[in-house]
């Protein structure tokens, strides 16, 4: 049986296991939610690179992963290539904000990105935004948001500073816009698990996107390549550097899992 890490700041990964779960239920996944650093988004560079290799390093040493999603948009945009370079031996997929399915489905050309400031402000949100209005075959705009602490209440389960947040941040979206608005892009992990109250503000005719799905195809594809072993579906492990029970009440809550989480250490 294939193992595959997963790792986020928290509990936001968690949307990006549930595709992994769906697409892949005969693989076995360690989910680690590094709770006690969280969020990345607000970290610096050297914090979230060091983090991302001891947790990567735990993973290796103690589960032997056959290979590793990076399930976090600010892990990704700030420590994957680090990663890779460390590890050259060792599959390794990430996430990045859905800004090519976004474009594709776009029929206004106008599109907004939420997403925390970590992600905004990276070399490689840059670079992807800057190809796809390069290759565009009319105009691009992304209207671009940060949104502060939104990520952390959706790890606190703080329902009302969710939705004040929510609200502040489609607004400030709204007000920056150039013209219709008909996509968002949620370019967080965490955001998914906010969803509803975001699509009920921005109203019925404005998509939102995010990544879960492309990152469940992607690491099929990954393990294809490698041999997959097919058995019957099993729980995943679920483990945090925080509160354990908060990560366990979050799967069984967003996931429908009764798995109970460990505690990680390192």
């Amino acid at each position: 049986m294939n193992t595959v890490g997963v790792f986020d700041s928290g509990v936001g990964g968690l949307s990006v296991l549930r595709a992994l779960l769906a697409e892949l239920p005969g693989v076995r996944f360690v989910y680690v939610a590094d709770s006690a650093y969280a969020p990345y988004g607000e970290r610096t560079v050297a914090e979230v690179t060091e983090r991302s290799e001891r947790i990567t390093t735990w993973l290796r040493h103690t589960h032997h992963i056959d290979a590793l999603v990076v399930a976090c948009n600010t892990a990704t945009a700030l420590a994957i290539d680090s990663l890779r370079a460390t590890h050259p031996d060792l599959p390794i997929v990430g996430v990045e904000p859905a800004l090519k399915p976004a474009a594709a489905m776009s029929h206004t050309r106008h599109i907004g990105v939420l997403a925390t400031r970590g992600t905004l402000n990276s070399e490689r949100f840059a670079r992807l935004r800057a190809q796809l209005e390069s290759v565009a075959s009319s105009p691009l705009h992304f209207i671009c948001q940060p949104c502060d602490g939104l990520a952390d209440a959706i790890e606190r389960d703080d329902l009302q500073t969710q939705q004040a947040l929510c609200e502040r941040y489609v607004t400030a979206l709204r007000d920056k816009a150039p013209g219709d608005m008909d996509t968002v892009v949620l370019g967080c992990t965490h955001y998914p698990f906010a969803a509803d109250a975001m699509a009920q503000l921005l109203g019925p005719g404005v998509t939102l996107i995010d990544t879960g799905e492309a990152v469940a195809r992607r690491t099929r594809d990954v393990l294809n390549m490698y041999g997959t072993n097919d058995t019957a579906a099993r729980a995943p492990v679920l483990v945090s550097s925080g509160d354990p029970t908060m990560l366990s009440l979050a799967a069984r809550r967003w996931l429908g899992l009764p798995t109970r989480a460990e505690k990680l250490v390192t």
